[in-house]
């Protein structure tokens, strides 16, 4: 499929500030992508009303208003940025009309998917989890460590504007340390993985900011670097706001340090900083973890309807 050829048609159920945002990346950057619906519970909600407003279907009675909307049929992929407990009742529903789902929620249904790392890997998959916003922004940077020597332990923190957290944010961020956490582990590739997020009350919002420490094997320190440097370049490809704050930091750690689940050990800190400035396509700039996120599952429903994965399964 290319770009002049017939688009995927997608479906977003969420018209929070996450759901409204990926609206209007699919509608001003979607190469093969259509916008289909919008799906909300709120008829009140800007997202709805913004949808309407750009000519896109609407309905206000959730995933049941989705499934008997006209054309419903034609969707291909649905994007789900509602809260990790709806997406198991939604997920299930689409599933069962072999409809592909793009998971924005913590839920982790799916396999875990983050396009600088896996993305081509899990084309077969019909349900994949954009992990979380805190994920997407440092899980690369563990695997660009980890694509250099081992890494026992690694810790991020991704602070966040409260003004840019939304409802199904704050309702989600016992899920967020759990997926992040395990995700870290599981495509991040260190043994242990430990996710805080801080929701930063400051006037004027503070840009999205996260830190990365990880406890590795010496190695090269160059190379860590190089690793990194080339990880951020990727990210950046669809996250343009996405960079380094500083150089890579490293510091020997001669002192044993008990890793809970994995014993003690000793080796070498790295520690990275990054920002992540928002494209304002809803939010303004200070927004970068919805850009993340919604960047994140463009580029994977990009490279669905490229593969021919963007019809019913």
């Amino acid at each position: 499929m290319n770009a002049t050829s017939t688009r995927c048609k997608v479906a977003i159920i969420g018209s929070g500030n996450i759901g409204t945002d990926l609206m209007i990346k699919v509608l001003r950057h979607g190469q093969r992508l259509e916008m289909a619906a919008m799906v909300g519970i709120d008829p009140a909600s800007d997202g709805l009303a913004r949808a309407r407003r750009l000519g896109v279907a609407t309905t206000a009675d959730g995933l049941e208003g989705l499934l008997q909307l006209p054309g419903f049929d034609e969707i291909g992929i649905v994007f789900d940025a509602t809260s990790a407990q709806a997406h198991a009742r939604h997920n299930e529903a689409l599933q069962a009309r072999g409809v592909r789902v793009i998971d924005l929620t913590p839920a982790a249904i799916g396999p875990y998917v983050i396009p600088a790392i896996n993305l081509d890997a899990e084309l077969q998959a019909t349900n994949i989890n954009m992990v979380t916003c805190g994920g997407q922004a440092t899980i690369p940077i563990v695997k660009a460590i980890a694509q250099v020597t081992p890494v026992h332990y690694a810790e991020i923190v991704a602070s966040i504007a409260s003004k840019s957290a939304g409802p199904g944010t704050r309702a989600n961020i016992d899920e967020f340390t759990e997926t992040t956490s395990k995700a870290i582990e599981v495509i991040g590739g260190a043994q242990k993985g430990k996710a805080i997020i801080v929701l930063n009350p400051a006037e004027p919002p503070l840009i999205m900011r996260d830190s990365v420490f990880a406890l590795c094997e010496p190695a090269d320190r160059a190379a860590i670097a190089a690793s990194v440097e080339a990880m951020v370049a990727r990210v950046r490809d669809y996250v343009p706001g996405y960079r380094l704050k500083q150089q890579v930091q490293f510091e020997p750690v001669d002192t044993p340090v008990n890793v809970p689940g994995v014993g003690l050990r000793r080796g070498l800190k790295v520690s990275v900083f990054l920002e992540v400035e928002g494209a304002a396509h809803y939010l303004p700039a200070y927004a970068g973890n919805l850009d993340i996120m919604t960047s994140a599952a463009l580029a994977c429903a990009e490279r669905l309807a490229e593969a021919g994965r963007g019809t019913r399964a």
